[in-house]
């Protein structure tokens, strides 16, 4: 319950800023959205969604991997720290080459049981492990969580999710404006249209839509991560040549204290609780049953 109000608080805080600056810009530009669609005005509206839609999330992706070194403290590692810090470095090295990919920065941050990948890039990513699952983990079972996150690398995830995302805003805000428009003008039986009350009463309903579709269409994007999920623990599946440790793993993580994420992580983690619309990730055990449903197959 508090996962879910938070992210309707986080949901109605992003709309807020977003249809302030959307105000803002358009008053600068001597741009009127809400005044009758006339030739072309679709058109118009559907660009300035996309520009906004997705300015948001390519912003994000460029500067996750900063940005997440200084919020989550990662300490990148080269292997000269030490024996385990030496196993970590090589193990994402020899990942990287049988996934085709250029070994990607390596991170530990303190933390319980998770692990994640991040950056805008395949072959300039970083993949990072916690404190806790470095202790709490055998090295074929770390090995296997390594293998699900350089899937995810190797599977372009994080592009993927910030151009679904991308997608998803740009409709939200589309179909948001034109909804608050008609209701607007509906209300107001055609007069004062962008005049006083009727100005007010268009920017809120615009939020309320932006806010309702947001959360609508953030189900679909929750359905998509967990896809990736069973993807990705195919990929370490392949990549090991078994799907044993990282069903191993899986169950090891069923029996850790799991690391919390920030919002814009939680689809990269490795850990997951029990699934529901608002899940990123598939229970262990759907995952674990997918995983030993999959044909005896395997790229070493």
């Amino acid at each position: 319950m508090k996962r879910t109000l938070l992210f309707l608080l986080t949901n109605l805080a992003a709309v807020t800023m977003l249809t302030v600056v959307a105000a803002l810009v358009c008053a600068f530009c001597g741009v009127d959205l809400s005044r009758e669609l006339g030739e072309g005005g679709y058109e118009s509206l559907f660009v300035f969604a996309f520009i906004f839609g997705m300015a948001g999330s390519v912003i994000s992706l460029f500067l996750s991997k900063s940005m997440v070194k200084l919020t989550m403290r990662c300490k990148t590692i080269d292997g000269s720290e030490g024996e385990a810090e030496r196993w970590l470095v090589e193990t994402v090295a020899d990942l990287a080459r049988r996934a085709n990919l250029k070994t990607p920065e390596v991170a530990i941050y303190p933390g319980e049981a998770n692990a994640f990948a991040t950056g805008a890039f395949k072959n300039h990513a970083l993949v990072a492990v916690s404190t806790r699952i470095l202790e709490q983990m055998s090295r074929e079972e770390l090995r296997a969580v390594l293998g699900h996150e350089m899937s995810h690398v190797a599977n372009g995830d994080m592009v993927t999710m910030c151009l679904t995302q991308g997608v998803i805003n740009t409709f939200v805000i589309f179909f948001s404006h034109i909804l608050a428009y008609f209701v607007q003008n509906a209300l107001s039986n055609g007069k004062e249209r962008r005049r006083g009350g009727g100005y007010m009463m268009y920017h809120l309903l615009t939020s309320v839509f932006q806010m309702l579709f947001g959360v609508l269409a953030s189900l679909v994007l929750f359905w998509y991560s967990r896809k990736r999920e069973y993807a990705a623990d195919e990929g370490s599946a392949n990549l090991l040549g078994s799907p044993a440790p990282m069903i191993a793993a899986l169950r090891r993580l069923g029996n850790l204290q799991p690391g919390v994420l920030p919002d814009s992580l939680k689809a990269f983690g490795i850990a997951g609780g029990k699934t529901s619309l608002f899940a990123t990730h598939p229970s262990l055990e759907d995952r674990i049953q997918a995983l030993m449903n999959l044909k005896p197959s395997y790229a070493v």
